[in-house]
This record gives structure tokens, sequence and C-alpha cells, in this order.
């Protein structure tokens, strides 16, 4: 990692010893709440080490700056963590869980030399209950390995050999870890289906309680709940977009416990508008104008320097006219759809990918012209398969509650793809509001919502069919912006400009010339790539360490208004 340049990040270079303290869970808020994010002791050993000698700052992954460490241990290598930890007086109400927003990839945790328990999964969050082991003065420790090369578990576009679409790879906890005091008997979660007609509530962990709900006129409705369920007619909803990002305020309160929460009123479907099928928000055809954000930081890696990055990165991007986010083959924390969902953005969630990648298989063959080759015998390992779609039942249980999801993308450019009629549908029975892009790109096979294409070095052309149009990546034209890139070697990119300016001509005359006549052809969204610089990558509208925006601003804005309808 020496041979690159260390980019810093104006919030990375304020972060201090105890980062990340904002609460994690904003779909679950609880007032009881214990962060354990900050510097703990680290060893990569083969055993349990007698002394660890170095320190990190979690959450930051032990590859990236931010984490003190800045180094990237051989696959397989055992990371140790520990740190101790008091419980303030009071905190205790009956049971104490322990919460990991995500640690990558297959996690064993102690208490008080006690085992609590093990997670395998690198983008999820997983809880324990230690009540049974807490003393006085606690001791947590922790053990993680990454099997990053088997391609069993999702890692998008980590490697350990990184270079060119491949990044750095990255290890051990990397979101926030966190203690939190529960009753006895508390609330699991709140379920929340909203529409314009109705809003159904279901509270897992409770029969009976009352529901606040703060309206737009600043009003509190209280509901009643019973056997868990409640449901709430509005006359007037006030309906959530990126233009008026309204949220709703919950409280849930029983005998017992009492939650914050929220949700929003939105609808997404697809009508013939002037003989053209066009995906619409809240009843009206709506032109999806984004970015594609691979969710990486050139300081922290996975992990930006501070929740605060992602308001950053949203604001940048709608001071750009955008209004939607691909977020391209990585699952982020909470705090990110949280920021969306109250900045308004929309997003476009991936799955993340597993499998391996074959070039020819999975990028030449395809693009060959053999588009409808049968899938279903691709990727046929059974433990593969399971990984995946264990994965992409997660994603949709732990963020599917957050309205700023507008689509799901299943496989990514053939990247582990396998049986897509069958993906299509275990994904539209997990969630029947969102539209599905089955296959982003092409290999197209079974059912998909929308026709998903990708064009790199070539013009944006597309043909009027059955389907809305979904331009979900194209673009990536390059500038290397002096001082502001990780790699002084190499560098990779569809078109490189040699000047800022040259790439702002290029990138107006490329939205003018092919995207705008293509919308009025049945294109209804476009995903430019991308949002910043990704180490080799330099074809981001921001550079990797967010310091300079290559793009016009006042000029990419009057770009956007041309392209609504």
């Amino acid at each position: 990692m020496q041979a690159f340049c260390d980019l810093w990040t104006a919030r990375g270079r304020a972060v201090t010893d105890t980062p990340w303290q904002e609460y994690p869970r904003p779909t679950l808020r609880r007032d009881s709440y214990l962060n354990l994010n900050g510097l703990w002791d680290f060893a990569a050993a083969a055993e349990p080490p007698a002394s660890f000698g170095r320190t990190i700052r979690v959450p930051f992954p032990p590859e990236s700056l931010l984490s003190g460490i800045h180094e990237v241990f051989p696959e397989e290598t055992p990371l140790w963590y520990r740190r101790s930890f008091r419980l303030p007086e009071g905190f205790v109400r009956g049971r104490v869980l322990l919460h990991f927003g995500a640690v990558d990839q297959i996690v064993e945790v102690w208490v008080n030399g006690a085992a609590v328990g093990r997670h395998t999964g690198g983008y999820f969050p997983f809880t324990l209950d230690i009540t049974d082991c807490l003393q006085d003065e606690n001791t947590l420790l922790v053990r993680v390995e990454d099997h990053l090369s088997n391609n069993v578990l999702p890692y998008g576009k980590q490697k350990h050999e990184r270079g060119g679409i491949w990044y750095t790879p990255v290890s051990g906890i990397w979101q926030t870890v966190w203690l939190e005091s529960v009753p006895e008997a508390h609330i699991r979660a709140v379920r929340i289906d909203a529409a314009p007609e109705r809003v159904r509530f279901a509270v897992e962990g409770a029969s009976d309680g009352l529901l606040h709900i703060r309206t737009p006129e600043n009003e509190r409705i209280e509901l009643p709940f019973a056997d868990g369920r409640a449901e709430l007619c509005l006359a007037e909803p006030r309906l959530w977009s990126p233009e008026d990002p309204w949220l709703y305020d919950v409280t849930v309160e029983t005998a017992d416990d009492r939650v914050e929460t929220y949700f929003a009123i939105r609808t997404l479907d697809i009508r013939t508008v002037n003989g053209l099928p066009r995906l619409c928000l809240n009843g009206n055809p709506y032109f999806f104008h984004g970015v594609l954000d691979q969710g990486y930081w050139s300081d922290g890696l996975l992990t930006p320097a501070s929740p605060a990055c992602f308001a950053d990165d949203i604001r940048a991007m709608k001071a750009l006219g955008f209004n939607t986010l691909r977020k391209h083959l990585k699952v982020e924390p909470e705090l990110f759809y949280y920021a969306c969902d109250r900045l308004g953005m929309v997003v476009f969630q991936d799955m993340v990918n597993n499998g391996d990648y074959d070039i020819h298989r999975d990028l030449e063959l395809p693009n060959s012209g053999l588009l409808r080759l049968d899938d279903r015998a691709l990727h046929p390992e059974p433990d593969i398969r399971a990984e995946f779609l264990r994965a992409m039942e997660l994603t949709v249980r732990t963020r599917g509650q957050h309205p700023c999801i507008c689509c799901w993308t299943v496989f990514n450019e053939g990247w582990g793809q396998f049986d897509s009629q069958a993906q299509y549908e275990r994904l539209r029975a997990l969630d029947p509001t969102r539209p599905i892009d089955t296959t982003s790109g092409w290999f197209f096979c079974g059912q998909s919502d929308v026709e998903s294409v990708h064009i790199y070095a070539m013009p944006v052309r597309v043909q009027p069919g059955d389907k809305p149009i979904v331009l979900s990546e194209f673009g990536g034209y390059a500038y290397k912006a002096p001082d502001h890139s990780f790699n002084p070697y190499a560098t990779y990119s569809y078109s490189l400009y040699p000047t800022q300016e040259a790439f702002r001509r290029a990138l107006e005359d490329l939205y003018r010339k092919e995207v705008l006549p293509a919308r009025d052809n049945g294109l209804c969204a476009a995903i430019y790539t991308q949002l910043s610089d990704v180490e080799d990558e330099v074809n981001g509208l921001l550079t990797y360490d967010r310091a300079l925006c290559k793009a016009d601003e006042a000029r990419m804005r009057e770009i956007a208004e041309l392209l609504q309808f």
C-alpha cells in the first residue's frame, strides 16, 4: 500500500479516537445506548495473543488509513480485537444486547472469557445477548477471518490482488459496535407498510400498546394497536419524493418499552404515457437521473470518516441535479439510507455478488450478441447459491424499510448470475412493491420489470419496447486531477480527458446529445459512472478524497431540469 498516495478526506483529517457516535439504527431507536467504537487492542495472530501490541480505531477496517493500522493481511489471517467496558449505573433494564453493524466475514465473540456467539457474512448486522456473562468490569474479545478467495460469501468488488475495477480488500469490524439494554419483553421490530390509502403497522415482540404519529401539520395522532397490528388512514397524505422528502415520525409505546421509528408514503409503478412505458413516482412519470455509488472512501475504504460523509455526498450530487444513487455491489450502514430518506435521494439497491467472475463467460460472451443463453446451469455450486439467496433476503429484510429504495438489482453484468427467473420470483415474493432489475447490463434471462442496459465507449441509443428502459451504467468519462489521485502509476477509464474543461464539455455533450434524445425514445433512468473516483478508476464526478468536484454545478442542473418529464 505504500506505493500509493495517502489521500485524506477533510472529515478524515478531523476524525477523533471516538468516531461514529451517532445512533446506528434509525428505524428502531431506543434511549438505552452505549457506543463501543473507539480504540481497541488489535493483533493478527493464529492464536489469542498474550499481548496485543497494537491499537485500532473501530469501526474502520484495518486496511484503511483511518484505522491506524493501514495494512492488508494475508487471507484467512485471524484478526483479534479486544476492549474493556463498564456499564453505566442504571443501564441494565432486563437484557443487554451486543450489536455489530457489520464484520467481514466470519466472526466469533467472547465476553469475559465466555463464548457468546458466531456470525458469518460481511454486510449485515447481528445481535448477541450477553446478559448472563456481564460483570462489573467486562472484556470483549472478537476473532475475525476473511475468506475472500473462495467466492462463497458476497464480496462486491474486493480483491486481494487489487487493480483496475478491483479494490483493496476490507476485513474485520467495519461498522458500529454498540450495547443496548432492553426489557425482558421488548419490541424487536416495527414493520410499516405505507400506501396513500392506508398505513399498516406490525409490531414484533409486543401485543398491545400505542402509536404516536406526527403529521405534516405537526399534529399528533394517537393510535392503539392490538395483537401487534394497527392501521391508519390519512385523508391527505404527504407523499415522499426527492423534491419533498417528508418523513412521518412514529413513537411506539408499550407497558415496558418505547422506541422511535418513521415511515414515508410514496408509490412506484409502471404506466404507459404517450405510448411509452414509464417508471412513475407518486403516479407521475419521473426521470431517475442518477450516478453509480460504490461507497468507497480514500481514507476509510468501506467506512467513511463520519456518517456526515453520506450527507456530504448526497448534497454534492443534488447540487449537480441528480436525484438517484445506484448503490453498487454493496450494502451500506442504515445511516446511509436514513440520510437518503431524510435529504431526498432515490436509491437503486444492488444485491452484493458472490461466485467467481470470468471475463469470457460474464462479459465477452454475453456482449458478443448471444444474449439469450440459458443461465439456469450457471454457478451451480449449492453453497454459493445458498449464500447469495440468504444475503438477498437479508438485504430486503434489513434495508427494505427505507422509502428511498425504489428499485432492486439482482445481478450485475453476469457476476454470479444463476437462474434469473427463479431469483426474480423470490425477490418479488419478498417485496411486491418495488421494480426489479433482474440482470443489469446484459445476459438477459427470465423476467425483469425493466430493460436494463450498460453502454460504454459507444453512443447512447435505445429503441422503444414493452418495458421502461434503464441505462443502468454509462459514461465513465475520466479526468485525473493532479494531487487527488490514489495511483500515480495506473489509470482505469473508458475515456480519459487531459483537462477539467475538456472533461466538462464531453460530459455535457453526452447528456445533451445522447441521453436527452434517448429519454424521448423510452429511456426512464440513467445512471452515470460514477459518483467518485475509486483507486485506479478516475471516472468520478468527485475525486476519491472528495476534495474536488470535476463537473460544473450550474450547467449540470440545467441538464437535470431538461431531463424531467
